[in-house]
């Protein structure tokens, strides 16, 4: 058998893979957290498949359901909201499977920043005006960030920063990005992005905080900050110029 670690996506249904559907379609049982997985995409699996809620798992709760399909023969979806490569505790699951002799593979989905992107009608890469951005989080009750990745440190590089699980500490966040960004940067907090029940908010670092305590806005959200999300007036990108040549393509 196999665990096929799935990206569900963002929120809304229609927004999984084709590969994925099909994996849902064909595994007698799924794993899911409730709380972020819809339940429109739970409705491609098996009549009869067995369903497993992990909202209330531990690791080794979940660990355990795995390697009991395993030993009964059967394929296991296991879905994680947005994409499996981010703050989806995934490595650390392929790593247990790994010492259980489980077999696996991975099938991306939409992150939840490309989510937010789609939905503030946003690229996060303007010519002239910001070609990285860097995907990150918080610490607060979460694994202590890595030396050199805590936020302030990260802000001083000035470039586009995504910022997932720590909209709770919006105003920590603001604390530690003014002295690089300045308080007129702009910022968009987008909750729920692609859900029918998505929150857009859109400010700066000076006010962002206010509107997102005014919104009532606790999880599910991601923070975006950078001059991109203002940008106007800014070059064509090279990739399409008359006076590129032809022969690179």
């Amino acid at each position: 058998m196999t665990v096929h670690f799935i990206g569900a996506g963002p929120g809304a249904a229609d927004l999984i893979t084709l590969r994925a559907r099909d994996i849902l379609a064909a595994s007698p049982v799924c794993l899911y957290a409730g709380s972020l997985v819809p339940a429109e995409v739970l409705a491609h699996c098996p009549p009869d498949a067995t369903l497993i809620d992990t909202a209330h798992l531990s690791l080794d709760d979940i660990i355990a359901e795995l390697v009991k399909a395993d030993a009964r023969g059967q394929d296991v979806a296991r879905l994680c909201s947005g994409d499996p490569s981010l703050f989806s505790a995934v490595a650390e699951q392929m790593r247990r499977l790994d010492a259980a002799g489980v077999r696996y593979d991975v099938t991306p989905g939409v992150p939840a920043f490309a989510a937010a992107a789609a939905s503030l009608n946003r690229e996060l890469t303007v010519p002239g005006v910001g070609q990285s951005v860097i995907l990150t989080r918080t610490a607060e009750r979460a694994t202590a960030m890595p030396p050199g990745e805590e936020l302030a440190s990260l802000g001083a590089l000035g470039a586009t920063l995504v910022l997932h699980l720590a909209v709770q500490r919006i105003e920590a966040v603001v604390a530690e990005l003014e002295p690089h960004y300045g308080a007129s940067c702009p910022v968009a907090v987008v909750a729920y992005a692609s859900r029918a029940d998505e929150v857009i908010l859109r400010g700066t670092l000076a006010g962002i905080a206010g509107q997102v305590r005014e919104a009532g806005i606790q999880r599910t959200a991601v923070i975006v900050v950078g001059k991109v999300l203002a940008a106007q007036g800014f070059p064509d990108s090279h990739l399409y110029s008359a006076n590129r040549d032809r022969h690179q393509v």
